[in-house]
């Protein structure tokens, strides 16, 4: 009778978890990491954006998102829509076509790969036959050209990828056809573009790379007109009325070409260098739009003079009288324009931009073209993202005044609409409004609207006004001045290089009831700041806090603290300095915690703790934690030798993929500093990419960074006796260590005057020494206590204080719970035991019910140095569920993730972007739209060339009747999935 009733609580507790826990990796904030192509279907309104990691991402209205990924590891090099469907085609670089299908199912769309094709050649043929350089997706959307190295068009009838041998254009083909005095002085080589002539899709030109083009007829099978251009081709542009060509060159000109059905002679060549004579770089790709009333728009990439100005990333706009070079901040991957009208046929609106760092979208109607600020795809990395922090449930009124702070920020940004608006979001609207915050290396806080599917930015906090910096005085050189040849404009947001590393954010604590924000950084320095919605001019004092208490025998070796500005500074609206704290040595802070409600602030470094009262700007607590043989700890991290030691590899993973170190911080090798990288490096590759461990094992107090402070926290609860609580101040160092503070406050009449005091109360060694990173008290009840303000705004029910509290101290290695106040131990879980697991990161988060809106549990989130992440319960510590979530070998990864209050969580899985993930079944952010077949699709046949075979079109039809004899035997069974991969099998019988 006991084992069935205990088998019957087993199965209920396992039901409850699948009610309470799910993981999801549910959405990708951020502009993609190393984009390598862009696509868009004007019809379907989607921009699509290839990866060098194999990734495919589309992106319609805010909130409709795709994502696929290749089975192959290999750069997606090209991507084309098939005109008028829901089909697109990726080329990737190991030279595999892939079609992609958005299908229907249950109301939602998604994205799934139908089919994967190479191109085989004869027998003994070298690679250069097949190997695809060019791609034209036919107007009639049945057809793919693909044009080789080798000088070869191929045609496949898509979908089912049926190469049409008795259809392909061969070189000997093209060569018999080009006059003498022209194949006798030069070959071929390969294909470099196929247009489609816009007025007679049977009309398709072929550019080859020593500039020769041949406008080929697909119904006759033979060359119309042959136009010779004597420079190296980079791209061809076939103007909308048919009747002219464009070509863009390696040395910077371009020509345009009539198409007459004549040959051409190279003496009329027309020829175009915009930026002169001088030796100029290649114009990769040209396109020109007609407008209705008044002159085309001319827009090209490339052509810069290559002595002056060959490093800028520019693309050319012409209008009438306007000529601008945009200027952009990286490497230009693609570009194309956006027309207004029904059939997309009208002025162009937008040009869009994918260059290597962001997607930039230039408003073409306004005067000026001034910036479209983007809803996603935002930049997160503009300068590389240091630190993150969610805040969860933000009030209605301090969500508008963050808002109204961004909007004067975002002036200089058009008025008009976002321009891509494909598909539609069927995702229900958020239940409640989040911020993300992220710190960054130049020293500014973005906050983010965190709520949905889009990572929208709301608002910039700069630090930097508060001290003086060696910035650079002509960060402003490339604005462009008056009658400037060429006429540069600088576009995009991405700058890396930061004024001064030491402004550095490295914690971020925002109280969203009271509107205080603490920030603190590199050098030792916390701000306290207030949300002011008028700007306003005041100095900030620095209070300086030192942290070392006297010891002798210790010099700071590391970076000077940043020089507060003497003079008043005139802060905008938004998040104004009231108050700064300045730690010495100016260390990097570990640690930082605001409560708003005794308006205190402490905060913890790799020397020690302190606590500041921010009301009354007064010092209340000073601790040192050094251990006198820890001179790593004197060490500063700008000199390389990081105080954290996540610091050092993230720093040397940004000196890699950034100039900024590199162009801006040379540092001496000295032996000393060479010795400590090693020792230091050493012990990295031993924490995070040791094999297993099987047991605890006990740390010595010798080793480094025993005293760093890695966790501090504020609760109101039992320290002295059991009948009295008081507030409290707790801090957990790298050497296992708690400490507790009893903290009196005086009465609210006299909180302006009396001072707040500590005195300490506790503390505690982990018998193994391992680093405290979490430290959480349980209220009678087994809850975690309210965060500050939170009963007072009716938001949580107050802490049962009449039931005993009990402390629980997580360290790397296990979760301890004692009591309070005799702190006492009273149960543990080893996660070492276990699996050789070691915490990276905690978090208390409450899980809902799916079923029942009135069930919930408390508990702890969990990511570990292999990457899972586990749920713990409290107040029981026992352990519920464990997803494998980050690669282990992701160090950067797990050291910047972050969780919300309610079972999510993001982390970096590239410098420029976070995913985002659910381990609560309720609380679930994922995209949920659907893309539609275009009706011009469904209600005409579109034009196909004539020469099509009898077989051929007889194989169509025999398709088409499947397709629709399919369709009507799934909708029989009530099956909603698509008929698409049956239309494929029959195409390709």
């Amino acid at each position: 009778m006991k084992r069935f009733r205990r088998h019957g609580q087993e199965s209920q507790r396992d039901r409850l978890k699948q009610e309470l826990f799910q993981f999801n990796k549910t959405v990708e904030h951020g502009f993609p990491h190393q984009p390598s192509a862009l696509g868009y279907s004007p019809s379907l309104q989607l921009l699509a954006i290839g990866t060098r990691s194999g990734a495919i991402k589309l992106y319609g209205a805010p909130g409709v998102e795709f994502m696929g990924l290749h089975d192959e590891n290999a750069a997606v090099t090209q991507v084309h829509f098939l005109p008028h469907q829901v089909e697109l085609v990726t080329l990737l670089d190991d030279n595999s076509l892939h079609m992609w299908t958005l299908k229907a199912h249950t109301g939602l769309s998604e994205l799934l790969e139908i089919g994967r094709f190479t191109l085989t050649g004869p027998p003994g043929a070298p690679p250069s036959v097949t190997r695809v350089t060019a791609v034209l997706a036919h107007s009639s959307g049945e057809l793919l050209l693909l044009g080789t190295e080798g000088g070869h068009v191929f045609i496949v009838e898509v979908p089912g990828f049926r190469e049409l041998e008795e259809r392909n254009i061969s070189l000997d083909q093209v060569a018999s056809s080009v006059p003498d005095d022209y194949i006798g002085r030069r070959n071929l080589e390969h294909v470099e573009a196929l247009q489609e002539n816009p007025v007679n899709p049977n009309q398709v030109v072929i550019g080859y790379g020593r500039g020769l083009m041949v406008i080929w007829d697909l119904d006759k099978q033979s060359a119309v007109q042959h136009i010779p251009a004597t420079q190296q081709l980079e791209s061809v542009w076939w103007t909308e009325d048919g009747d002219y060509l464009l070509s863009s060159h390696s040395d910077g000109s371009y020509c345009r070409w009539m198409v007459s059905g004549v040959d051409v002679n190279e003496e009329e060549e027309k020829s175009d260098i915009p930026y002169g004579h001088f030796p100029c770089k290649a114009i990769s790709k040209i396109i020109q739009l007609p407008t209705e009333e008044g002159p085309p728009f001319l827009l090209f990439s490339g052509g810069m003079p290559r002595a002056s100005y060959g490093d800028r990333h520019c693309i050319t706009v012409i209008h009438g009288k306007t000529h601008v070079a945009l200027d952009f901040t990286s490497r230009i991957i693609d570009f194309f324009a956006i027309r207004d009208g029904p059939q997309h046929t009208g002025d162009p609106s937008a040009l869009v931009v994918l260059v290597e760092e962001e997607l930039v979208v230039i408003d073409l109607l306004t005067e000026g073209w001034p910036v479209i600020q983007t809803p996603y795809l935002v930049p997160l990395h503009s300068s590389a993202i240091t630190c993150s922090h969610h805040v969860s449930a933000i009030p209605l009124k301090l969500w508008e005044r963050v808002l109204a702070a961004g909007d004067l920020q975002s002036t200089h940004y058009s008025k008009k609409p976002w321009p891509i608006t494909g598909g539609q979001n069927l995702a229900p609207d958020p239940p409640q409004r989040d911020l993300l915050l992220t710190g960054h290396e130049d020293g500014t806080v973005r906050f983010w609207d965190a709520s949905g599917v889009c990572l929208c930015p709301m608002y910039k906090l700069s630090t930097a006004g508060v001290f003086h910096t060696d910035a650079d005085p002509n960060d402003n050189m490339n604005q462009g001045t008056e009658g400037e040849w060429p006429p540069f404009r600088k576009v995009g947001c991405f700058d890396p290089y930061s004024d001064d590393p030491r402004l550095g954010v490295q914690k971020i604590h925002l109280c969203k009831y009271s509107g205080y924000l603490t920030v603190a950084g590199t050098a030792g320095q916390i701000l306290m700041l207030e949300l002011n919605d008028e700007a306003a001019e005041q100095t900030v004092e620095a209070k300086v806090v030192d942290l070392l208490q006297g010891q002798e025998g210790f010099r700071w070796k590391g970076h000077t603290q940043l020089d507060v500005r003497e003079e008043p500074v005139l802060f905008p609206p938004g998040f104004q300095p009231f108050a700064l704290v300045q730690c010495q040595p100016p260390a990097v802070v570990t640690a930082l915690t605001l409560h708003s409600e005794w308006k205190l602030v402490a905060f913890g470094t790799s020397h020690g703790f302190g606590l500041y009262d921010y009301q009354q700007k007064n010092n209340v607590l000073i601790k040192c934690t050094l251990n006198p043989s820890d001179q790593l700890a004197m060490e500063g991290p700008l000199s390389r030798v990081k105080s954290i030691k996540k610091s050092l590899r993230q720093s040397f993973r940004r000196i890699r993929r950034s100039r900024v170190s590199l162009r801006k911080h040379h540092v001496t090798n000295s032996n000393k500093l060479q010795e400590a990288n090693a020792r230091l490096e050493a012990e990295l590759a031993e924490m995070e990419l040791a094999p297993v461990q099987r047991k605890i094992e006990a740390r010595s107090s010798d080793d480094s960074f025993t005293g760093l402070v890695r966790t501090i926290y504020f609760a109101d609860t039992f320290l002295s006796d059991s009948s009295h609580n008081t507030p409290s101040l707790w801090a957990g160092t790298n050497g296992g260590c708690v400490f507790a503070y009893m903290l009196r406050l005086p009465p609210v009449e006299h909180r302006a005057e009396e001072p707040v005091t500590a005195q300490p109360a506790k503390e505690i060694q982990l018998m193994h020494r391992a680093p405290v990173v979490g430290i959480v008290v349980l209220d009678g009840h087994g809850a975690p206590l309210p965060e500050p303000l939170e009963v007072a705004h009716d938001l949580a029910r107050s802490p049962d204080m009449q039931g005993s509290h009990h402390l629980l101290v997580i360290s790397e290695e296990q979760f301890k719970v004692f009591t309070l106040p005799k702190v006492s131990a009273k149960m543990k879980l080893k996660l070492t035991a276990v699996d050789g697991s070691r915490v990276r990161r905690v978090g208390v988060s409450w899980f809902g019910s799916s079923r029942s809106e009135d069930y919930g549990e408390s508990g702890l989130v969990v990511l570990t140095n292999q990457g899972d992440v586990h749920v713990v319960s409290l107040p029981n510590v026992k352990m519920q569920v464990h997803y494998p979530c980050v690669r282990r070998e992701d160090v950067s990864g797990i050291a910047s993730c972050v969780f919300t209050k309610h079972g999510q969580g993001f982390y970096l899985i590239s410098p420029s972007e976070f995913e985002r993930f659910s381990v609560s079944t309720r609380c679930v952010v994922e995209p949920r739209c659907l893309v539609e077949v275009p009706l011009h699709s469904s209600t005409q046949r579109r034009p196909q060339p004539d020469g099509a075979s009898s077989a051929h079109r007889n194989a169509r039809q025999d398709s088409e009747d499947a397709e629709v004899l399919e369709e009507i035997q799934k909708s029989l069974e009530g099956d909603q999935t698509s008929i698409l991969e049956n239309n494929v099998k029959s195409a390709v019988a």
